[in-house]
């Protein structure tokens, strides 16, 4: 790595939007700390060194305390400021809220909640000392709905959404920028690894992560509050839960996310 060249850390960075925004830094000129749990974290850590890249890759596990200390002390160990930070890594559970696995709804909100929130303090701390930085928090446009069969889920996202813009506003009077990206279903291993294959969500169309990495870096580095990333339909669809009552909004969700809907379209 170089210390003439920006740092940036991207989270959730094996695979689909994670590192295809990785990808995106790396074709800015940016080194990359990238992280994931899994071990596809090695060959895209090889994928983008071969694209150019200086890479380095920390394997650990964000639903633990410890697996974001450790990534943080990778941060440390780096010795140079993080530039820009994309916090990508989440995952979801379907299903009925009574019939999950309690330890599998608490992961989401360990992976998608309380990791997230640790790492931004951390994060934004030095950036507000430097008075410089970019971060980029992976929200959803499930955080504009209720979300029957993915209701710890599409909670978790509403937060991510609500803690971003607060956040925003905190640093009105400062040179950093928070940007949260709201994708729509897009072609990952997110509904694999939800268990919703079999629903009409998971059966439907899907946006490339490619898209909606572009898109999301795009508006991070214009410094823009957030962006509807995607297709014209999920920018459509977004839109049309802006007044769509909660009620209506939860009724369409259960109708896409119940499990074996798929065989209704």
């Amino acid at each position: 790595m170089s210390d003439e060249r920006p740092l940036a850390l991207v989270t959730g960075a094996s695979s689909g939007i994670g590192l295809e925004l990785a990808r995106q830094f790396a074709d800015a000129g940016f080194d990359l700390i990238v992280n994931a749990e899994d071990a596809g974290l090695t060959a895209a850590a090889e994928q983008l060194r071969a694209e150019g890249a200086a890479v380095r890759a920390v394997q650990a596990d964000l639903r633990t305390l410890a697996g974001v200390e450790a990534l943080w002390a990778a941060v440390q160990a780096a010795g140079r400021p993080v530039t820009a930070a994309a916090l990508d890594a989440g995952v979801g559970k379907g299903g009925p809220f009574l019939e999950n696995d309690i330890e599998e709804e608490m992961d989401v909100i360990c992976l998608d909640i309380v990791s997230t929130v640790r790492l931004t303090k951390l994060l934004l701390r030095d950036m507000v000392a430097r008075n410089e930085g970019r971060l980029l928090i992976t929200s959803s446009i499930a955080a504009t709905m209720p979300g029957p069969y993915q209701a710890v889920y599409n909670a978790s996202k509403s937060f991510l959404q609500s803690f971003a813009e607060a956040l925003v506003e905190e640093l009105d009077d400062t040179a950093v920028a928070v940007t949260s990206l709201m994708p729509g279903p897009t072609g990952t291993h997110f509904f694999e690894r939800a268990g919703i294959q079999g629903t009409r969500i998971g059966a439907g169309p899907k946006d490339d992560p490619a898209q909606v990495a572009r898109q999301g870096f795009e508006a991070l580095m214009a410094g823009k509050e957030k962006v509807v990333a995607g297709s014209l339909t999920t920018k459509a669809q977004e839109l049309a839960t802006t007044v769509l009552p909660d009620r209506l909004k939860a009724m369409v969700h259960r109708q896409m996310a119940e499990p074996g809907s798929a065989g209704d379209r």
